[in-house]
């Protein structure tokens, strides 16, 4: 039976750093979801004090605009994204107090529209992930004030389609990834009465194929980043009993690279940060042994949203 190579994810996820090939170059400009990713990841593996937090936090501060968004990269434009993952790596470092929360709540309170969508950024693309982004970030500094909360809601809401599911706009094709965002935000927003949970836990529970694996809609291959979307909206919903999580968790294992570490979309493939990350993000959901709890609509291990909100005393899904 296939267990977790914890120790090489690890290295691999520490040898990143010092790459400078072709995938490195073209990905350079979302290094801030990367380093979101990989520090989560070595987080729930136990192994964040193994990386230097000053030197990560001086270059994330380098990324932030006068505006108070952040960008993917140092010299790359701020995104509503890449906002969220820099204040969620200064949580996992404890160090939200390295900025100003007003600024930064001020830059996404701009990018809120009347009808309560949220732009990504100065071009004005919409779409329910910035929804996300912009409740998820707000609430992590405690500043959900700054915006209309209601409307953002009705927002995400109004993207709710027959199935249950939700899209990226009013009318969009439910997509597992669209409904993770959705299901998230109205529930950090306390707004879950929006959610149909048994029809969106059926769609969700039909994302399971034969080898165990998840796949973000109808008659799609199964990917191991589907372990994390699915998952946490089945967890938020208290659904997650409805699928076969032991054959889940077997197919996360088989994607490992057993010599190398890293966890790929599907077996055989070649790993990424983004896998690697999702993987270990969905035997936590399964409750895998030796891997920390994350919580499912913070996307941050349990232990540093609890820190932020109760003082290391309830975990969000006590909520719920």
């Amino acid at each position: 039976m296939a267990t977790l190579h914890l120790q090489k994810h690890v290295d691999y996820i520490k040898s990143l750093d010092k790459k400078s090939d072709f995938d490195s170059l073209v990905t350079e400009h979302l290094r801030m979801s990367g380093a979101y990713w990989g520090l989560t990841a070595m987080d729930l593996m136990g192994h964040l004090a193994d990386m230097d937090a000053n030197e990560i936090v001086a270059w994330l501060l380098k990324c932030q605009h006068d505006c108070g968004g952040f960008g993917g990269n140092h010299g790359h434009d701020p995104h509503v994204i890449y906002t969220l993952n820099a204040v969620q790596i200064l949580a996992l470092f404890d160090k939200l107090n390295a900025v100003d929360a007003d600024k930064i709540a001020a830059y996404i309170a701009g990018l809120q529209n009347e009808d309560g969508s949220f732009s990504g950024d100065e071009w004005g693309e919409i779409d329910t992930r910035f929804s996300y982004c912009a409740i998820c970030c707000l609430s992590l500094l405690k500043r959900l004030d700054k915006i209309d909360l209601k409307k953002a809601t009705d927002f995400v809401a109004r993207c709710k389609n027959f199935d249950g599911g939700f899209g990226c706009t009013p009318g969009g094709e439910s997509h597992a990834g669209q409904i993770f965002c959705c299901v998230a935000a109205l529930a950090i927003a306390g707004a879950l009465h929006h959610v149909d949970k048994d029809l969106l836990g059926w769609w969700l529970c039909e994302r399971q194929v034969k080898s165990g694996g998840l796949n973000g809609r109808p008659e799609k291959l199964p990917d191991v980043c589907y372990s994390w979307w699915v998952l946490s909206s089945l967890v938020i919903m208290n659904r997650v009993h409805w699928i076969d999580k032991k054959k889940l968790e077997e197919f996360i294992l088989d994607c490992q690279d057993s010599e190398n570490g890293g966890i790929s979309d599907r077996p055989d493939d070649a790993v990424d940060v983004f896998h690697t990350f999702f993987g270990v993000a969905g035997l936590s959901l399964l409750e895998y042994p030796g891997v920390k709890a994350i919580d499912p609509a913070y996307a941050l291990p349990v232990d540093i949203v609890d820190r932020i909100f109760y003082g290391q005393e309830n975990g969000f899904t006590d909520k719920l």
